[in-house]
């Protein structure tokens, strides 16, 4: 029977310009849904396992279509609350070469921001569970959010399941100062922190990956703050440099509380970067749950990251068999006939 991943937070419907036009250009968006959690259900559904992803959506057609999608890809939806105000929406203008993407965010009063512990029977949702995956968006968007962020965290490991958090700090949701506080608390649950961050209060020394001077020892130096203060498992983070909008070099760090490890760095063409952090959140937890080693699993995340990168929406629809041949190396691209 496939191993049971029960992961929470916000689904939102994404609308995108097309043809890499400006918002200001366009008369028609592409629709399409996702949400860092939900992407991450998606991915190990793709590998295999059992994705199940809770959340509050309205009970509307659109809440109904952000399911639907869900589904599509096979994970279970069984557990999504319905009711609330509607549906968060967030706009993508794709970049390109030096010019960023942009996201506009329109999720106010989303009926995840008003969903509270009443709303999910956790017991039956972490029936059979093995592992919890959650991530530090949802608690930014409401002191409701947050404190049901903490209470999943803390049912979870109270049934003795491993749990994840992505810290993925979003200035444009919450100030530095209110992340800090809620994300400590919350990282007291937590077995396998991917970040860093530092919103977190932790410092790694001069890196600055946007200036492409990754500097390992910095981030050792920090992990092993978190890991002192938290006692957390394993602290991973990819490591993103940016060339421009449509070419960055990808790798990852994982800290196992005595050696860090660096994978495989991979030069990338972007087609849609969206999800590729959550790409490498369930390529993670993927190999850690099938008894990979802590590089070894932080190669196959990254793997899964850079064939992320070339996949449209938010969502990585990459294979099994897809990832591990990239692990091994092959990185031709040529035509499979």
């Amino acid at each position: 029977m496939p191993k049971k991943i029960v992961t929470f937070g916000e689904i939102m419907m994404r609308l995108s310009t097309p043809g890499n036009k400006r918002f200001v250009q366009t008369d028609s968006l592409d629709i399409t849904y996702g949400g860092g959690e939900a992407n991450v259900a998606a991915a190990l559904c793709n590998y295999g396992m059992q994705g199940v992803f809770f959340s509050k959506l309205p009970d509307n057609a659109l809440g109904q279509a952000a399911i639907n999608h869900l589904r599509r890809f096979g994970v279970d939806t069984q557990f999504i609350a319905r009711g609330g105000k509607r549906l968060g929406l967030y706009f993508l203008e794709p970049g390109v070469s030096m010019r960023s993407s942009q996201v506009i965010y329109d999720r106010a009063d989303a009926s995840i921001s008003e969903a509270e512990s009443g709303d999910f029977d956790f017991d039956a949702i972490f029936a059979n569970a093995v592992w919890f995956h959650t991530s530090g968006i949802t608690p930014a968007l409401s002191d409701k959010a947050a404190a049901l962020t903490l209470a999943a965290l803390k049912a979870a490991k109270a049934k003795g399941i491993t749990t994840s958090l992505d810290l993925n700090y979003r200035k444009k949701l919450w100030s530095a100062e209110k992340a800090r506080e809620v994300l400590t608390e919350l990282c007291q649950y937590v077995d396998v922190c991917i970040g860093p961050d530092a919103t977190l209060g932790f410092h790694a020394g001069d890196t600055d990956v946007n200036l492409n001077e990754l500097k390992p020892e910095d981030y050792k130096t920090v992990f092993k703050q978190m890991k002192d203060k938290y006692g957390f498992q394993y602290i991973a983070s990819g490591v993103r440099e940016s060339h421009s909008a449509s070419d960055n070099s990808i790798s990852a760090l994982i800290y196992d509380g005595n050696e860090m490890y660096q994978t495989a760095r991979y030069d990338v063409r972007i087609v849609d970067r969206v999800g590729a952090g959550d790409s490498f959140a369930s390529g993670l937890i993927f190999g850690l749950l099938n008894g990979m080693s802590a590089i070894d699993a932080a190669e196959f995340g990254v793997a899964a990251s850079a064939l992320k990168h070339t996949i449209p929406g938010d969502m990585n629809h990459a294979t099994l068999p897809e990832v591990e041949d990239l692990v091994k190396g092959n990185r031709s691209g040529k035509i499979q006939r």
